[in-house]
């Protein structure tokens, strides 16, 4: 099944996805992710190995993450979590950093074209991160697609942007805060916020040392634990993703840069999943 693509099928691509198809059964016998997670690292490096302009990088990987994805979905898998652009990446040059938001902008509007495939497959995207970090226009057309698809659970994209996971982490205490505090307790503690001579009295504080692990958990940007990631370039750091969620997880780190991961890489994360998985959920049982 080509998910993504409007292509005219050719016989050689028939057959691939016929192949495909067998091997997804046979790895089908086995436990399969829920939920993978991918770190694009390497678009830069590959359009310098290969002679190309940088952001000519950055459309390859696209092309790479629209197969990954593909796959991911025929093999049964639930979610899909994207670091696409983090809070750290605005260091980077100012030139750069717009030719990213760009050809972000470019790829939503695409997918908001494949609205009526997205929602015959039950494909649902959703934008996980600091969202206001984003211009308007990137932050409108991002709620578009969220709200097109808002009905979709078959397959959930999460495309992290403006994200970190620290930056999650801070957000998850602060929600979780203002769900224990009531209305009077809030402009209290509003109104002693950022000044150096208010103070909150103690019996005010119960609600921020109350906080519980299922309500922080609940309102973290993604919520569902990571059962694979898999990070190109042969790193083997998280880089401030997912550091809540992927603490019982398979961590795969191929050397190939981000636009080379292809099928086989897949199939091979999926192995190593298998391979321990019993491990792993013994581990998660213990929580």
């Amino acid at each position: 099944m080509e998910l993504f693509t409007g292509e005219t099928p050719t016989l050689l691509g028939i057959m691939g996805r016929f192949i495909r198809k067998r091997l997804f059964n046979i790895l089908s016998q086995g436990p399969i992710p829920s939920h993978i997670a991918f770190i694009l690292d390497g678009n830069r490096r590959f359009a310098r190995k290969n002679k190309l302009e940088e952001g000519d990088g950055h459309k390859a990987g696209f092309l790479s993450l629209l197969s990954a994805l593909t796959y991911c979905y025929e093999l049964g898998m639930k979610y899909a979590t994207v670091y696409a652009f983090s809070i750290d990446n605005f260091r980077r040059r100012p030139n750069e950093v717009q030719y990213v938001m760009d050809l972000m902008l470019e790829k939503i509007k695409m997918i908001m074209k494949e609205e009526s495939t997205l929602n015959s497959y039950g494909i649902g995207v959703r934008f996980k991160g600091n969202i206001k970090l984003l211009s308007e226009p990137l932050q409108i057309a991002a709620e578009k697609v969220m709200k097109a698809t808002a009905h979709n659970s078959r397959f959930l994209l999460y495309i992290c942007v403006a994200y970190t996971s620290t930056d999650e982490i801070v957000h998850a205490v602060e929600e979780s805060c203002k769900e224990n505090l009531n209305s009077t307790d809030q402009q209290e503690l509003e109104k002693a916020n950022g000044t150096a001579n208010s103070v909150i009295p103690a019996e005010k504080m119960k609600p921020f040392s109350d906080i519980k692990l299922v309500e922080l958990e609940r309102n973290f940007y993604i919520t569902e634990d990571v059962d694979v990631l898999i990070r190109s370039s042969g790193e083997k750091r998280l880089s401030n993703f997912l550091l809540w969620q992927a603490t019982h997880c398979i961590l795969y780190s191929p050397t190939a840069l981000w636009p080379e991961i292809g099928f086989w890489h897949i199939v091979r994360a999926v192995v190593d999943f298998q391979r321990y998985h019993s491990y792993f959920d013994k581990k998660k049982k213990q929580l």
